[in-house]
């Protein structure tokens, strides 16, 4: 039996998505999410961002890469995974990254970026297809 790993997270992109497409012919989509969390310390409110790498396969990574630009609000639903390597002076190193299942996009609210919002039918969820 799986253990749970799930993961929600919502934030702003913090640049334009890069896409590839594997040897076997499948599109991968990675992007950079900002999330903000404000707290009160003392008297003040401060505020905490952290910054998180997001993959999506197959079709989700199309609809990522053709529909979200830097700034673009989204929210992922998706587990962590974590890769592991040696670097060439032989050092162990490890990243853990989001792999998507579902991408929900947030409107656009500026005039100014009226050429990045998609079409009607690809602003509904994107879900993954596996």
């Amino acid at each position: 039996m799986n253990s749970l790993n799930s993961i929600l997270l919502e934030g702003n992109l913090t640049r334009d998505p890069e896409s590839r497409t594997t040897p076997a012919g499948t599109q991968v989509c990675n992007f950079s999410v900002a999330s903000n969390r404000f707290y009160k310390q003392n008297d003040s409110f401060e505020k905490e961002t952290s910054f998180f790498d997001v993959e999506a396969w197959a079709r989700l990574g199309q609809t990522c890469a053709e529909t979200l630009r830097k700034g673009r609000g989204v929210r992922v639903v998706g587990r962590l995974k974590q890769d592991r390597w040696t670097d060439p002076e032989g050092k162990s190193k490890s990243k853990v990254k989001i792999v998507a299942e579902h991408v929900e996009f947030k409107p656009v609210l500026r005039e100014e970026s009226a050429e990045v919002a998609a079409p009607a039918e690809r602003q509904r969820e994107a879900e993954a297809v596996f």
